[in-house]
């Protein structure tokens, strides 16, 4: 992003992008509980922020680890004794809609892992490293992975404990719960739940938010 901050405490549409996360899980009627993984450096700003935003369900703020395996760990131990079920979002992809969170929540009952992805359109290459196609696969077999991807707590807790004991670094918990011989289900997602990453995106979720919302 080239920020001097999180790009989750920059703005679109005079929100923060945590904060339109934050909404859209405020509005999605089969969420509870929302815990938030923060580095201390932003641990002010996000007080802030979930105070002007007056959630009605409850929000913890959890200390992040070193890397994003690290901090879903963290995050999983601070979930209410309660808690079955979990979806982890990436705060990024603050376009996810509270429909789109609800029916991640209503699927995970019926399964133990799920990840919300949408099919890919483009024709993908399988290059080596001199920039050499060596194949091209099916891509009615591809799907791009989002978030939230939900799973079964006390299975996925488990995966994380394995996943230290044999050193396994992963991008995604859909990947950890994989190498642990779980099943993980597809969810379809939505076109426009993109991940913030660079300002063109910034531009991107301007004009969807623009879209939805009107001027105002």
């Amino acid at each position: 992003m080239g920020s001097d901050r999180n790009k989750l405490l920059l703005e679109v549409r005079s929100r923060s992008i945590i904060s339109w996360t934050l909404l859209a899980a405020e509005a999605a009627n089969q969420i509870s509980w929302i815990g938030i993984i923060y580095q201390p450096t932003d641990w002010q700003d996000l007080k802030t922020i979930i105070a002007d935003l007056r959630l009605s369900k409850p929000v913890e703020l959890i200390k992040g680890g070193s890397t994003r395996q690290e901090s879903v760990h963290n995050g999983l131990q601070a979930l209410p004794d309660t808690a079955r079920k979990v979806l982890i979002h990436d705060g990024a992809r603050c376009l996810a809609t509270p429909d789109l969170l609800n029916r991640c929540a209503q699927a995970i009952h019926n399964c133990s892992g799920l990840i919300a992805a949408v099919p890919v359109k483009d024709t993908i290459k399988v290059v080596d490293e001199n920039g050499i196609i060596q194949s091209t696969p099916d891509r009615r077999q591809l799907w791009a992975a989002q978030t939230p991807q939900g799973f079964d707590v006390k299975l996925l807790k488990q995966c994380h404990i394995e996943g230290v004991n044999q050193g396994w670094e992963v991008t995604d918990d859909a990947a950890l719960f994989e190498k642990c011989g779980y099943q993980v289900q597809i969810v379809e997602g939505e076109e426009t739940n993109l991940k913030v990453t660079t300002p063109q995106d910034l531009a991107i979720a301007e004009f969807i938010l623009r879209s939805r919302f009107g001027e105002s």
